[in-house]
């Protein structure tokens, strides 16, 4: 399926505190991520566990929003 991009994105420009602004959030998104899915599969503290797991749920959760599964 094509990608339609509803925007031009090489019009953005951002500054160097935007940037990092954005990247604090997506760093804080994934780590949350990380531990609460951890937990969640009776693995606390286990980053990599948090990380696979949330990882393969965001891959699966996609496929079925897109009725591929």
């Amino acid at each position: 399926m094509p990608v339609v991009l509803l925007y031009p994105v090489w019009k953005w420009h951002w500054t160097r505190e935007e940037v990092d602004n954005r990247l604090k959030m997506i760093m804080h998104s994934i780590h949350k991520t990380c531990v609460d899915t951890a937990e969640r599969f009776n693995t606390p503290g286990n980053y990599v566990n948090g990380a696979n797991i949330g990882g393969f749920l965001k891959v699966a959760d996609a496929m079925m929003d897109q009725g591929v599964v």
